[in-house]
Order: C-alpha cells, then sequence, then structure tokens
C-alpha cells in the first residue's frame, strides 16, 4: 500500500498522468465552445442613419437599435442559429437601388453605441426580419418613433422627489439654448413659487454644437439644478421633440404629479390663478386644459412656415387642439400621450400634434379655459391678475407684470 503512494511508484505516476491529460480534454472541450459564441454574446447593434426627403432639411432624425443582444446558449447545435440572427442584424436595412433616385442619399452604418452624448436627429427607414422566416411590420420611417431618440443627458429627477407623489403641480418650460436672461427673468420672479414642496419648475432644453454656449449651459445647470436637457437637436422643426421628451420625463419621474403645465420661455403664468384653477378641477382625469382652436386647416403651401404636406396629415382639418404657448394635462395622460405621439407621422408643429391628432385619437378632451390667455394683451393690473397664462413677453417685461401680480393696490372685479 506504502509502496504504491511513494511518487516513484510507475501506478500512481501513470494515475496522475492519465489524471492530466483527462483535464487538459476537458477544458479544451470548454473553450471551444466558448469561442464559438465569444463574437455573438457582446454585439453592439448598428445605428442606421438615412436621410429622409419629406421633412424640412433644417429637421434630422437619430434612430438607434437598443437592447438587441444576442445571448449566448452555451450549445453547440444553436451556432448556426446564432450566426443567421447576426447575419439578419447586419441586414437589417434594405434599400432597393431601382427604387432610389439618383440623389437618393447613402445609408451609412455605425457600430459604435449611441448613448454617450444627444446626436443631431435623422430620419431612418428599417425593416427587421424575425427569426420564424416570416418579417415583422416595417417601421415607419416618418413616425415620430423612428426620429425620437429616448432618454435625458441631464434628467434633474431630484425636482420630482417620490415621483411627485405630494405634488399638485409641475411647470416645465421649453426654453432655447441662447435663452439665458429669460430663464434668469422667470427665476427671479413668477418662477419663485418653484420653492413651494407642492410645485416645482423646471427649464427643458435640447443639445447645440456651440461648445461655448454648451459650457454655459452646464455651469448653469450646475448653479441652478433646474435644467433638463434632451437628447434632441435644439432648433423650431424639433419642437415636437422637444414636447415627446417633457412627456417621457413626467412619465419615467415624476409620473404622481396631479397637473403638467407645458409652456414656453416668452410667457408670465399667474402662478396662485392656476393654482386655484387646479383645485377646481382636482377631480377630472382625460383631459388637456387651454386656449382652444378650432377647425384649423393644414397650410398646404411649401412656402409657408406652417406647412404641412398631405403625406403627413391628408385631412382637410385638424382636430381641435390647445395652443401651444400654454397648456395644462391632468397627469393620467401622460404615458398615453407620449406612447400615441411615438406611433404617429412626425409633424413639427407641436401642440397640433399632441393636443390635436394624438389627443383625438386617443379620446383625451380638449377644454376651453379662459384664463389661458395665451396671447398679448394690455399690462394694466386687473389683466394681469385676471388671466393664468400671457404670451410673448420679453425678458424685461417679466418683472413689470410680476410687481403687478404682487400688486394690493387695486381692486379687480
Amino acid at each position: 500500500m506504502y509502496q504504491f503512494l511513494h511518487l516513484r511508484s510507475r501506478p500512481l505516476q501513470t494515475l496522475i498522468f492519465g489524471l492530466i491529460l483527462f483535464t487538459f480534454y476537458a477544458y479544451y472541450r470548454t473553450t471551444i465552445t466558448d469561442i464559438q459564441f465569444t463574437n455573438f454574446s457582446h454585439f453592439s447593434p448598428p445605428e442606421v442613419i438615412h436621410t429622409h426627403g419629406n421633412l424640412s432639411t433644417d429637421t434630422q432624425i437619430t434612430a438607434t437599435f437598443k437592447n438587441l443582444t444576442l445571448e449566448p446558449s452555451g450549445l453547440s447545435s444553436n451556432v448556426s442559429h446564432n450566426t443567421s440572427n447576426l447575419s439578419t442584424i447586419l441586414t437589417m436595412v434594405s434599400v432597393s437601388s431601382s427604387s432610389q433616385s439618383p440623389s437618393s442619399p447613402s445609408i451609412s452604418i455605425n457600430l459604435k453605441q449611441s448613448n454617450d452624448t444627444p446626436k443631431e436627429p435623422k430620419d431612418v427607414i428599417m425593416k427587421i426580419s424575425n427569426n420564424t422566416g416570416g418579417s415583422s411590420p416595417i417601421l415607419n420611417a416618418d413616425s415620430a418613433r423612428a426620429i425620437y431618440e429616448s432618454g435625458h443627458s441631464v434628467s434633474v429627477s431630484e425636482k420630482c422627489p417620490y415621483f411627485g407623489r405630494d405634488m399638485n403641480l409641475v411647470i416645465i418650460i421649453m426654453s432655447a439654448p441662447t435663452h439665458f436672461e429669460a430663464r434668469t427673468a422667470i427665476r427671479q420672479t413668477w418662477g419663485h413659487y418653484g420653492q413651494r414642496k407642492d410645485i416645482s419648475i423646471v427649464f427643458i432644453l435640447g443639445a447645440t454644437f456651440d461648445m461655448k454656449i454648451e459650457k454655459i449651459l452646464r455651469r448653469e445647470g450646475d448653479m441652478y439644478g433646474d435644467v433638463i436637457r434632451g437628447n434632441f437637436v435644439d432648433s423650431y422643426s424639433n419642437l415636437t421633440l422637444k414636447t415627446i421628451s417633457i412627456l417621457e420625463w413626467v412619465d419615467v419621474y415624476c409620473s404622481e404629479v396631479k397637473f403638467i403645465l407645458k409652456t414656453d420661455d416668452d410667457m408670465f403664468i399667474n402662478v396662485p390663478r392656476l393654482l386655484s384653477f387646479i383645485n377646481k378641477h382636482q377631480n377630472d382625469k382625460n383631459v388637456i386644459f387651454g386656449r382652444l382652436a378650432r377647425k384649423w386647416k393644414p397650410i398646404r403651401s411649401k412656402k409657408n412656415k406652417y406647412y404641412v404636406s398631405q403625406a403627413q396629415y391628408k385631412l382637410p382639418m385638424f382636430p381641435d387642439f390647445t395652443t401651444g404657448p400654454a397648456y395644462l394635462l391632468s397627469s393620467d395622460v401622460v404615458h398615453s400621450l407620449y406612447e400615441g405621439a411615438l406611433d404617429q407621422t412626425y409633424l413639427k408643429l407641436e401642440d397640433v400634434f399632441i393636443t390635436g391628432i394624438v389627443a383625438h385619437k386617443l379620446g383625451i378632451k380638449r377644454v376651453l379655459a379662459n384664463e389661458f390667455l395665451n396671447k398679448k394683451i394690455s399690462y394694466n393690473p386687473c389683466n394681469v391678475q385676471r388671466g393664468i397664462s400671457i404670451h410673448m413677453v420679453k425678458y424685461s417685461e417679466q418683472f413689470d407684470l410680476w410687481k403687478k401680480l404682487l400688486d394690493g393696490k387695486s381692486k379687480c372685479k
């Protein structure tokens, strides 16, 4: 027995050598199987960029295939299946050369991830095949879903604690990157109501390629902590993307707030009057309040700023909508508006698109509220105190309106 256990014993040496060979064999089989799947487990889906001629030239849209990761199964019988999946993804975008005009732009495929920084939006054409030999529905290249990049590079989620559970109102102000004075004037006047625990007031901006402005914006955001940054280029043609970004922000970070006011940075908001209005309508659901626009027709002249093509909207008249300078939403409509907007043909007229076309399709009520003036008025104290929203207010005029709102001497009926 002791002779067998001695290191110089031939039977023991044979046993050890056999164990070494078995270990190498097992390692070899495992390694080969792993190598067969390594190329698929960390595959980054391609970013597909295609410029589409139907949208205006200053609007460009980005689309990224997200969350399309191929998982290794660990079974050698599935290697060919995973290989076919990879081939499918690399050939997802098909453009027929016979159907394109000579001037049609080319398609570029970039395997780099796209969530690091906001990108300029571009329109896309995509078709994705499934594993059963059929094909999934073609994603409409003109839909908002094809051109909207979700998420926020700066979210300031702390402005809506506990998802807005204890808040009556969040006011989200659409502002442009260069409108520093307008934001400052609001913070120093009616924006003071944002200090209340039941109210939050934030600004939303897109991306800018001017690095000087971007540097100032970052400093402003760090100083005040009230600037949301969406993943879209900030431009007039992207106002609809900005509004969708507002809906997404509320849906993700502030879904339990009671009401949401969407407004612009050239507006004066009578917050006490607005709170009184909300208190009166606190039980109202599935509704958008504002200045109602009825029986507006699409403008078909290409020379007009508000041109709408037949492809974008076919009917001769828009549904009733609330005008864009300011409108109030009950929080229960936010999620359905967000999802519904993504599946609708993109239209740069954000108020027509969101509160008209999408809201009408979803059966959301649009209700006239006369306190939403949404126009320029005479700045006497009684006018200021009666209304909820006043439009076309210069940043220097915010202080005068603020003073007149707080004027206790005027006796208004």
